[in-house]
């Protein structure tokens, strides 16, 4: 490398430090802190319905050894104590996420025993002394319990509820352990975890020990590094237009096709094909002659392997970035991380060596503007942040990744336990494991790019690596690798493989699966119906077309591909003129956009050339929500971008409701409006088991019901004709809107966990309470534990009584409180006990809530235990109240009836009583399991239940329809 080089790059580091140490306050600021630019990008994928399980971080290690779970518990807790983000959640003030930090609290740590204790892997040899049997058996161990962690690790967050982590302990045998942790991206990066790990295990010795922990002090509290870096905001933004100045023009990649618009599950595949230790100690040299780091020489090979698959020059990757340069934040805990995008033009005659300075020079060019968050630099990119056919710019990352290290904790032997989620952050990431046995992988989105061009993609990869180390002289050209074109898509594939299918073409549909068109042929054409019921023989469910449509001929545009806008039924990229240019609903979404943006724009103005972003489409969609009482969310806003294309949508919904309200036999009446419709019944809950059971049944008896949901779940009701009224339990202004004007409550919704907020989301639903029935639905926890086994309705609570127990009790006072002081209407707190009922809600609490326990131990095989007879007494029963959702919901909407007999009471909604014995033997049979009921003496106590509930005022409503028994509802639930 020449002296002119290497001055260079010492000019570039040199301001590359200067620009990462921004003045630091002296003290800490009060006030609410915002979120960081990476985190809000975090916020706005799970508001946009496109988070789930994607950004959940999981740690898995197998534990072997004398493990102490009460002091890990602590550790836990302290842990929390120290890095405030593990214990910060993210609600809304006004329209903006702020970050919350909650006082410190113990941390929850489950134990669930996962296997016998002979199944550990060094037990129960052969006879002639071989570890075999023992390795078959662990294997099979694994294969049953690692789906179980990998389904807590898959569970979603709340990130306005919290928290933001979760831990599980599961018991293998005395001495053999696995510890899940699972922490949401927003609170954590790869830069956490280190510190993390080293801050548990010091925790862990001292809490076992009884000593304080001896730490180092912990880094830049988070939230003062969100405040510094908002401080800059003027700054990045202005570094963020030179940043969309240089990507202007950039194209995607052209393998990848677009994917489906909307929230989506990214379902990932991971190719993997082992590397020799010594290409990548070549690859090492490589980089040492040409003054560039082992993660450069890979970007560029990457770079290289792209442009002859694709046959592009001009190329765009992204890759990770850290905020770590300032000694203050080696220690922070918190999500530090940036996208860099690269962009790399690459001669046809270039070597490898030249090439590899070019995409150094260009990598080091972004890593100097790396504090510059991407989610600006794509709101000033607009437009053309996406291809023509809606694929992102940035839809391709590399990185040079190290294998995952076991959560090590001191006395015990650690082992990572491989978890992947299977899910894809990015459409293709081409990545290099460097380790003791190196990989070179390939991930991908399965809806973007097919198996067979990424399994090519690896082998080209592959050996790319591996000629460029032997030899960085090597022409561009002469690289292993070809042209790829990727595979149609799989419906198309499918129906141009039928013989009598001429031709066929598919598009995305706008709101869920995609529309297939063919061309038939032959005497005897099949129709439409005939050819999909075909495809479900060759396609998984997910991938089926929603329709097959016959079409004399294909209508194709000038690049060759079909024209939606001339394909019946599919939505047309630009709305027509229909009932949307109405002045109305036109005007009125124009002039949200001008609120918001500073100006009235145009019908067909694009919000991202009008100055838009992600969070300013989440605010559009709540203003618009509110005044036209219509399903949007922030996607919405996104996808169809022009005020026009939005009216089109909104049009469309409002046509959608109407006709739901006249199936359900309400009065087919125009949008939801301020005020509310005679007899309008408010809803909370509604997307929950019990909630969605109610909504059902009030649609059905054609009342006119309003929901309370949050924005990224305000689709799904309204499917059924409700009105949406957006809100959550923890904004209590939000409820008090929501109430206003209704005529009858049904408040069914719940945290479970929370109970400070449920106490004060029903003082906030009675403070805008006027009048009309109030229906809460509570629980038989709030009983406590009654000294005889028949329960009557409304019967004393007895202590001892859980604190969710005691939330309820608390709500029922409340509630009789309010209805005897103010005198607004006749209340009705109607008792529950487990809800069962096929519903996925519903599902979930079976397989880990209350029966949890009983239902993981029949799924892995092992003894059911319950609790055994007390001596001499063979008349002590224990079991399960439970009562059917549909029942309950039948039961609740009677209590709203005038006149009737609950008015004023605590009721019971009972559909009947299971002994545990009979509940585990149906489930043992249904899951096939060979588990057998085990009663013990030392059973978990808080299944000692011996009591019967009276259920005599709503028994009418309570009378069981076919198929409402408990085997059948047991069924459902496990399928």
């Amino acid at each position: 490398m020449s002296t002119t080089d290497q001055s260079d790059l010492l000019r570039r580091a040199r301001d590359r430090r200067a620009a990462t140490a921004p003045e630091r306050p002296t003290a800490p600021q009060s006030g609410p802190a915002p979120l960081s630019h990476a985190q809000q990008r975090m916020w706005l994928m799970d508001r946009l319905g496109q988070g789930g399980a994607l950004y959940n971080v999981p740690i898995a290690t197998r534990l072997r050894g004398p493990l102490d779970p009460a002091a890990l518990a602590t550790a836990l807790t302290a842990l929390t104590e120290r890095h405030a983000v593990l214990r910060t959640r993210y609600p809304r003030l006004g329209e903006q996420p702020y970050q919350r930090i909650e006082p410190a609290a113990p941390v929850p740590l489950p134990v669930i025993d996962a296997a016998d204790a002979d199944a550990d892997g060094g037990a129960g040899a052969g006879a002639d002394g071989g570890a075999g049997d023992g390795a078959d058996r662990d294997r099979t161990d694994r294969t049953d319990w690692t789906d179980r962690i990998a389904a807590e690790a898959a569970r979603p967050f709340d990130l306005a509820a919290g928290p933001v982590l979760r831990a599980l302990l599961l018991r293998h045998g005395p001495e053999d352990h696995t510890l899940l942790l699972t922490i949401h991206h927003i609170a954590v990066d790869g830069g956490s975890l280190p510190v993390l790990a080293a801050d548990l295990a010091a925790l862990y010795a001292a809490a076992r020990d009884g000593v304080e922990p001896q730490l180092p002090p912990p880094g830049l509290p988070y939230a003062e590094y969100a405040r510094q870096e908002r401080a800059r905001d003027a700054e990045l933004t202005a570094a963020a237009d030179a940043r969309a100045a240089h990507l202007a023009g950039a194209r995607p990649l052209p393998l990848l096709r677009p994917v489906p618009p909307g929230a989506r599950e990214r379902r990932a595949t991971l190719h993997a094909a082992p590397i020799d230790a010594a290409t990548v100690d070549g690859l090492r040299r490589l980089g040492t002659r040409h003054g560039a780091t082992l993660f450069a020489v890979v970007l560029a090979a990457a770079f290289a392997t792209l442009r002859t698959a694709s046959g592009q020059d001009d190329l765009t990757l992204g890759c990770a970035s850290g905020h770590r340069a300032r000694p203050e934040l080696r220690r922070t805990v918190g999500l530090g991380v940036n996208t860099l995008a690269v962009r790399a033009e690459l001669g046809d005659h270039d070597t490898f060596g030249e090439a590899l300075a070019v995409v150094r020079d260009a990598l080091l060019d972004a890593q100097q503007h790396h504090q510059v968050p991407f989610d600006l630099v794509v709101e000033r990119l607009g437009a053309a942040a996406r291809g023509a056919d809606g694929t992102p710019l940035l839809s391709v990352s590399c990185d040079l990744v190290q294998p995952v290290t076991a959560l090590a904790l001191p006395g015990l032997e650690a082992e990572n336990v491989d978890l992947d989620l299977g899910l894809a952050k990015f459409d293709l990431a081409l990545l290099l494991e460097d380790g003791p046995q190196p990989r070179c992988l390939v991930q991908h989105d399965r809806d973007a790019l097919d198996e067979t061009t990424a399994a090519r993609l690896l082998e080209a990869f592959a050996a790319v690596l591996g000629a460029v180390a032997d030899d960085a002289d090597l022409p561009l050209s002469q690289l292993p690798g070809g042209r790829l074109v990727a595979a149609r898509h799989p419906v198309v594939e499918a129906l141009s493989a039928d013989p009598r299918v001429a031709e066929a073409a598919v598009v995305e549909g706008v709101d869920g699966p995609p529309l297939a068109y063919a061309v038939v042929r032959g005497p005897v054409a099949p129709s439409g119906s005939e050819l999909r019921a075909a495809l479900r023989r060759s396609l998984p469910a997910a991938e089926l077309p929603l329709a097959v449509t016959l079409v004399d001929r294909i209508p194709r545009d000038a690049t060759g591909a079909a024209d939606r806008d001339r394909l019946p039924g599919a939505a047309p990229t630009t709305a027509p003129d229909t009932a949307a240019d109405r002045p109305g609903p036109l005007d009125l979404v124009r002039t949200a956009f001008g609120e918001l943006l500073g100006s009235v724009p145009p019908a067909d103005g694009d919000f991202f050339a009008l100055g838009g972003h992600s969070l300013i489409a989440v605010q559009l969609a709540e203003r618009l929500r509110t005044r036209l009482g219509l399903p949007l969310t922030g996607l919405d806003i996104l996808e169809r971008r022009t005020p026009r294309a939005l009216a089109a949508l909104l049009a469309t919904r409002a046509d959608e409701r109407r006709a739901a309200l006249a199936r359900t036999g309400a009065r087919p009446g125009a949008e939801a409006r301020a005020e509310a419709r005679t007899g309008t019944v408010l809803l909370t809950g509604a997307t929950g088991g019990v909630g969605a059971a109610v909504l059902q049944e009030l649609m059905a008896q054609g009342r006119p019901v309003r929901v309370l949901v949050r924005p990224e779940s305000a689709h799904l009701p309204a499917l059924n004709g409700a009105e949406i009224a957006e809100g959550d339990l923890s904004d209590p202004d939000s409820l008090r809107r929501a109430v206003k004007g209704v005529d009858a409550v049904v408040h069914a919704a719940c945290t479970f966990t929370e109970h400070a907020v449920d106490v004060a989301a029903m003082r906030a639903l009675l403070d805008g309470w006027s009048g009309g029935p109030f229906v809460f639905v509570s629980s038989v926890d709030a009983y406590g534990r009654p000294p005889g086994t028949e329960v009557a309705e409304g019967a004393p609570s007895c202590a001892p009584v859980t604190p969710y127990g005691q939330a309820k009790l608390d709500c029922e006072r409340l509630l009789l409180e309010a209805a005897e002081a103010h005198g607004r209407g006749p209340v009705t707190a109607v008792r529950a006990p487990i809800v069962w009922g096929p519903h996925q809600r519903l599902r979930d609490q079976l397989r880990w809530g209350a029966t949890g326990e009983l239902y993981q131990a029949a799924l892995a095989g092992r003894p059911v235990v319950l609790p055994a007879p007390a001596p001499g007494d063979r008349s002590t029963w224990n079991g399960a109240a439970w009562v059917h959702s549909a029942a309950l919901a039948r039961a609740v909407a009677a209590c709203l009836q005038p006149d009737h007999p609950a008015a004023g009471r605590v009721v019971n909604a009972i559909s009947g009583h299971v002994s545990w014995t009979d509940f585990a033997a149906e489930l043992i049979r249904l899951l096939g399991s060979q588990s057998t009921p085990d009663l013990r003496p030392d059973a978990d106590p808080d299944l000692c239940r011996p009591w019967h509930y009276r259920a005599d005022t709503l028994a009418a409503a309570l009378e069981p329809e076919p198929g409402e028994d408990w085997r059948s509802v047991l069924a459902a639930m496990v399928g």
